[in-house]
C-alpha cells in the first residue's frame, strides 16, 4: 500500500524535526550540568578580578570617602613615579619567590628520591614527611613564632645548649635574621608539595630506563641526570610555576610572623598590597598593584612556559 508523495513528505519531515529537536536538548544538557559550576566560578573568581580592575582605576579610600572618584591611571602613574615602596617591597618578593622556589625544590627533590626507595615502615615515613603540607598557614606560624621566641623559644635553647650562641636571640625581631627566618619556616611548610608531586613522577617511570642504564654502565648520579630528571621535567616545570605564584602571593605566614617588619626587611608586595587595603583602607590604590601584581606574575607565566617549551620534545 503506497501513501500519496504529500502525505510521505510530511512524515519525512515530521521524523527530521524530532530528529533535530532530540540532538538539541541532547547538546544542551552538558551546559546545564556545568552551569552550576560556571555560575559559582563567575560569582567567585571573575567578578572580584572585575572589581579590582574597576577599583584601580578609582580613589576608593573607605576612610576619606568623600575624596571617592574617578582616578583613570592616576593610580599607576603614582606606584612607577612616586611610591617609595614599590621597589623594595618588588624586590623582596623577588628575593622570597627564588629562595622559596629554589629550596623546596631541591630538598623536595631529595625527599622523594629517599621516600621513591623501599624501606619497612614506608608508608609511616611518608605520611610523616607530609604532614606539613597538611598544617594550615595561621598555625605553622603560630608554631614558628614559639619557636623563634627569645625567651621560651626552643631553637635559642638548642643553640645555646650547642655552644653557638651566648645570649638568646631575637630572630623575628632583627633586620639581619628575619627574612632568614621567615624563610626557613615556610621552606618548612613547602617542601613536602615538591615531594609529594615529584614522588608521583618519579613512580610512574618505567623500570626498564633504568635498567638499560644500569646495562651501559652508568652510575647513580649519571641515571638521575640523563634517565630520572628528563622524564621529570614537565612535572619540574608546572610544579614550580605553581609554587612560584602562590609564593609571591603569600601572604599569611608573613603577617602573622613578622607583619613585614622590622623596618619593611620582610615586606614582599603583596604584604603591602594588604597593609594599604586592610589597615589603610585605600582600596582604589592598593587595586592598582594588585593589578600591577597580576600583570607580572602573568607575563612570568607565558615566558616561563615558552621558553621551558613545556609539553614540547
Amino acid at each position: 500500500m503506497s501513501y500519496p508523495q504529500s502525505v510521505t513528505e510530511r512524515v519525512v519531515k515530521s521524523k527530521k524535526a524530532v530528529n533535530k529537536k532530540k540532538i538539541k536538548s541532547e547538546s544542551v544538557i552538558p551546559y546545564l550540568f556545568i552551569l552550576p559550576s560556571f555560575l559559582i566560578i563567575l560569582a567567585f573568581l571573575f567578578y572580584p578580578i572585575g572589581t579590582v580592575f574597576y577599583f584601580s582605576l578609582q580613589h576608593y579610600d573607605v576612610a576619606a570617602p568623600f575624596y571617592n572618584s574617578f582616578a583613570g591611571f592616576e593610580n599607576f602613574v603614582k606606584i612607577f613615579t612616586q611610591d617609595k615602596m614599590f621597589i623594595p617591597s618588588l624586590v623582596n618578593s623577588l628575593k622570597w619567590v627564588v629562595s622559596e622556589v629554589g629550596l623546596q625544590l631541591v630538598f623536595g627533590m631529595i625527599l622523594a628520591l629517599l621516600l621513591n626507595q623501599t624501606f619497612k615502615l614506608r608508608g609511616v615515613v611518608r605520611a610523616i614527611a607530609f604532614i606539613p603540607w597538611a598544617i594550615s598557614g595561621v598555625l605553622a606560624s603560630t608554631m614558628w613564632s614559639l619557636m623563634f621566641n627569645e625567651h621560651m623559644g626552643v631553637l635559642n635553647d638548642l643553640l645555646m645548649r650547642l655552644g653557638l650562641v651566648s645570649e638568646p636571640q631575637a630572630f623575628l625581631s632583627s633586620t639581619s635574621t628575619a627574612f632568614g627566618a621567615v624563610i626557613i619556616a615556610e621552606l618548612w611548610r613547602g617542601i613536602p608539595f615538591f615531594a609529594i608531586t615529584l614522588l608521583a613522577s618519579l613512580q610512574s617511570i618505567p623500570s626498564e630506563l633504568y635498567e638499560a642504564a644500569k646495562v651501559d654502565g652508568a652510575n647513580r648520579w649519571k641515571t638521575f641526570i640523563f634517565v630520572t630528571l628528563p622524564q621529570l621535567k614537565n612535572t619540574i616545570i608546572l610544579t614550580t610555576l605553581l609554587r612560584v605564584v602562590w609564593e609571591f602571593n603569600n601572604v599569611d605566614l608573613l603577617f602573622n610572623l613578622t607583619g613585614g617588619g622590622p623596618a619593611h626587611a620582610t615586606t614582599t608586595l603583596t604584604m603591602y598590597i594588604a597593609d594599604l587595603a586592610v589597615h589603610g583602607s585605600n582600596f582604589g590604590y592598593g587595586s592598582a598593584l594588585t593589578v600591577v601584581s597580576f600583570a607580572i606574575l602573568l607575563v612570568f607565566a607565558i615566558l616561563y612556559l615558552k621558553l621551558s617549551r613545556f609539553e614540547k620534545e
